[in-house]
């Protein structure tokens, strides 16, 4: 198993995930979640941009979307995210793919 993350423009993820359901990836069981996260990719506009005194630097709001699946299925997702979190800009975000090692269902 691999788990996917993805960080990208908020107003991408909708397309990402309407893409993942449609490709039939997340229509049976399906490991996501998705959350809203500090970061630094270039501003869509000056909106999306504020100020981190954490930080100490521009931040945007950016959607981290978290998704693990099955080996011979990381391929496509991978294309799916990458497809539908275009922006136009050279840098619309980052896709990192680990191993996991053991996955535990919580159950009854």
């Amino acid at each position: 198993m691999k788990e996917i993350k993805a960080f990208m423009h908020r107003n991408r993820v909708g397309d990402v995930l309407r893409a993942l359901r449609e490709s039939g990836m997340c229509q049976r069981y399906c490991c996501l979640s998705v959350t809203d996260v500090h970061g630094t990719l270039a501003a869509l506009d000056n909106q999306e941009k504020s100020f981190s005194t954490e930080l100490g630097a521009e931040v945007i709001t950016e959607a981290k979307l978290e998704l693990v699946l099955e080996d011979n299925e990381v391929e496509a997702a991978v294309e799916i995210i990458r497809a539908n979190a275009r922006t136009g800009q050279p840098l619309a975000g980052w896709i990192f793919i680990t191993d996991v090692g053991t996955a535990v269902p919580i159950r009854d």
